[in-house]
């Protein structure tokens, strides 16, 4: 896949795939993050996998531009000839959908001429990947939505969504991991602790890992919100 490197401030590079939203370029800047990251080479700070490109954050005085140039095509031509330069996992997140928890799924039915029940079943129903983690610590973009269920965001954001709510934001669902303001449809709320600034590492997944929602009573949230907060709760995952 051909690619363009940009500048980005001093300190920074962006590695484009392409300008528009695109599975393929998402594909390869995560294999592209993960090359970079296993050479752990000496000057690069951080790097920033997103739906169509790799920002690199650099330290100028120990690695120039020409030579950050030349670890990027390096890195480039052992991306294409892998299928994932990193292990994937799959998350399996429990949600309590509708209610006080989703306060927008009466609002999603109306727009759709769904039943709540059915959107919940289409929400259910796919498989996310996570595309870029942003806007928010531990914020996943996932993709690959049933576009039925899809809906504009608020007009006017709300000052405040409670920690773990799951939204809907145009064609995207993702999930508000700490409490902030938003204007993403909510629809449910999960317990688990996706960010958690004392966990190591404090986010659980990275791009290129995927979500699969799954639902639970208020009664189940409870008994799983006690668990999270004693420690004893694990996320389901697997090797994908």
């Amino acid at each position: 896949m051909r690619y363009k490197i940009l500048p980005c401030g001093e300190c920074a590079v962006t590695v484009e795939f392409s300008r528009e939203i695109d599975p393929r370029a998402g594909d390869t800047a995560v294999r592209l993050a993960g090359e970079l990251r296993s050479r752990n080479t000496a000057g690069i700070l951080e790097i920033i996998p997103t739906y169509r490109s790799v920002t690199v954050c650099y330290d100028p005085f120990i690695l120039s531009l020409k030579e950050l140039k030349k670890v990027t095509a390096a890195c480039m031509r052992s991306a294409r000839g892998t299928e994932q330069s990193e292990s994937k996992r799959r998350f399996y997140i429990p949600v309590c959908y509708g209610g006080r928890f989703g306060m927008d799924l009466e609002y999603i039915a109306r727009e759709t001429g769904l039943d709540m029940r059915e959107i919940v079943r289409r929400h259910i129903s796919r498989e996310y990947p996570i595309n870029m983690i942003g806007f928010l610590p531990g914020f996943p973009y996932l993709s690959g939505m049933d576009e039925t269920i899809a809906v504009p965001r608020l007009e006017n954001p709300r000052e405040r969504i409670p920690a773990g709510s799951v939204g809907i934001g145009g064609k995207q669902t993702g999930v508000y991991p700490i409490a902030s303001p938003g204007g993403w449809r909510l629809i449910g709320r999960t317990p688990v602790r996706l960010y958690d600034p004392h966990r190591n590492p404090p986010v659980l997944y990275k791009a290129g890992d995927r979500i699969r929602f799954y639902p639970v009573s208020e009664q189940e949230y409870a008994r799983i919100e006690t668990e999270v907060l004693t420690g004893s709760y694990a996320v389901k995952t697997e090797e994908v």
